[in-house]
């Protein structure tokens, strides 16, 4: 299908939850799935840990959604939980059913077990390559599809509304070529913010976008203030954080301190196998000097680990650290903590609505509350599928009608992306000094002035330029971190991934409720 200026249904992001819907919408309409990159490029590709369903029966299927709310810290919204476990293996099964495939062990679907799960229940492809296979039979699935277009290579500059009613976007595509799209409703699935933190896990295309544009064009977001920090990433001198897979700890790891004590004892029952939240302050503390800002090393250990080939059982990461020397049979492997995954995001109903007609979000972009203060691990693929698929129908429901938009897209030079780099550069370190594992309320006031001043440079530029999409992703960048800020400043309690050394205790007298941004105004806290 040929690149229209007019869809029925335009999705921003080609992961699990924006391929997802694609598909549920193609017998309906012409579809548009807008792409920074190639379509592989995502979040979900990267995704290495598995896919938790409870495909065991009712009775795992309670033990999912208790494990889910257990996690969450107190702010799970119960019934996004239960959408989850119950519609999740049916999603699954539709998957496997169309050509993706998990690993087995004679003949049946192999089932491991990650932390605060109660039973083995994750699912994997190529033994830590799930994301990159739900990501290839999803885009197959999408490509076979005749009413399914892809702009690859193209940013979304801009939502474009009338009457409080989102009527489609203007894209920029890698040529600096502007142009409008008309649209029935828009799906934001463009994923998480990564990018935010210097440290990460995320992909490049991580610099929440579609987060950004949802705020910009009024939408609510929701618990911003909940990013969660995977505990291990590989941590090594000019090397970019890979992700150390939670299923490493699923099989047996260790993690030490440099004085080679094993030190989850100290911090939670369930050792390694604690809460991402948990494990990701106790190996935040263990790597802190002596002194300010001096640093620690810190291990995670599986040269114990016998009966299980790891090369085998993790082949990517196996690889990834062969590059670099390493081997998890026989070596202490350097980690620390690496921002992974936002709680938060644009607030959505059950089905995806936002707060703005014509506007939905699914994914790691929106947020239910299903997930609350904490994430449980390898539920982030499965509520890709659950969540676009209910965001789909959703767009179908409500039956917007299309119009044509006559906007004009101003034909202007686009801003040096070198004068760009060291704005994102000094906000990354500001947002992990100050809006990392360890937070305070003076840290966060000052990391909001350094947010403010940036965003201004980046007006400045803005009024002289047109836009380019490293430009843009600053923006993005900025627009999220002051949200996070806000947010993280105004729950003076500690919760899940949130935590206030001056206020370390939770509160739920007054915080067991969901923080609302709705833009200029303050954050207000409200309950499902």
């Amino acid at each position: 299908m040929a690149v229209q200026n007019r869809c029925d249904f335009l999705i921003v992001g080609a992961g699990v939850a924006g391929l997802r819907a694609a598909l549920a919408l193609a017998p309906h309409g012409d579809v548009l799935v807008v792409t920074k990159e190639a379509v592989r490029e995502s979040n979900t590709h990267y995704a290495q840990g598995g896919i938790a369903v409870a495909m065991e029966g009712q009775e795992d299927v309670a033990l999912h959604l208790e494990d889910t709310v257990a996690a969450g810290d107190g702010l799970v919204h119960r019934a996004a939980a239960e959408l989850l476990v119950r519609e999740g293996p049916l999603r699954v099964a539709e998957l496997i059913e169309a050509g993706a495939h998990f690993d087995r062990q004679n003949g049946h679907l192999m089932r491991t077990r990650e932390a605060a799960h109660s039973r083995p229940r994750i699912l994997h492809a190529n033994g830590d390559a799930t994301g990159a296979e739900i990501s290839r039979s999803l885009a197959a699935m999408a490509r076979s599809q005749t009413s399914i277009c892809f702009a690859e290579w193209t940013t979304v500059t801009s939502l474009i509304e009338n009457g409080g009613t989102v009527l489609g976007a203007t894209l920029l595509d890698s040529h600096h070529r502007q142009r409008v799209v008309s649209a029935r409703s828009v799906l934001i699935a463009s994923g998480g913010a990564g990018q935010v933190y210097m440290d990460t896990t995320n992909p490049a295309v991580a610099t929440g976008d579609g987060i950004a544009l949802a705020s910009r064009a009024g939408a609510e977001l929701a618990d911003m203030e909940f990013y969660q920090f995977h505990p291990t990433a590989l941590f090594l001198p000019g090397v970019p954080r890979f992700l150390l897979s939670e299923a490493l700890r699923g099989e047996g790891a260790l993690l030490c301190n440099d004085r080679g004590e094993r030190f989850m004892e100290r911090y939670h029952n369930a050792l390694e196998l604690a809460p991402r939240d948990v494990v990701a302050r106790a190996v935040a503390r263990e790597s802190q000097g002596e002194v300010p800002g001096e640093s620690r090393p810190v291990y995670l250990d599986m040269r114990h680990v016998s009966g299980v080939d790891l090369h085998e059982r993790f082949p990517g990461i196996s690889a990834f650290l062969a590059q670099h020397g390493l081997d998890l049979h026989r070596d202490l492997i350097p980690i620390r903590p690496a921002a992974h995954y936002l709680m938060g995001g644009i607030r959505t109903d059950l089905d995806g609505r936002t707060s703005v007609a014509g506007l939905y979000a699914a994914g790691e972009a929106a947020c239910t509350g299903l997930h609350g203060a904490n994430r449980l691990a390898s539920n982030s693929l499965l509520e890709g599928l659950v969540f676009g698929a209910r965001a789909a129908q959703s767009m179908l429901a409500d039956d917007l009608p299309s119009e044509s938009l006559e906007v004009a897209a101003p034909a202007l030079d686009a801003v040096s992306d070198a004068a760009v780099e060291p704005l994102i550069t000094r906000l990354q370190h500001s947002m992990g000094h100050f809006a990392g594992v360890l937070r305070d309320e003076t840290g966060l006031k000052e990391g909001l002035g350094m947010q403010q001043e940036i965003e201004t440079l980046l007006q400045e530029m803005g009024a002289h330029h047109g836009p380019s999409r490293r430009r843009l992703e600053a923006m993005s960048l900025s627009v999220v971190a002051r949200a996070i800020l806000r947010s993280a400043l105004a729950r003076a309690e500690s919760r899940g991934a949130h935590f206030r050394t001056d206020f370390p205790r939770r509160d739920d007298a007054l915080f067991q409720q969901h923080s609302i941004d709705r833009g200029d105004g303050p954050i207000s806290f409200e309950s499902r």
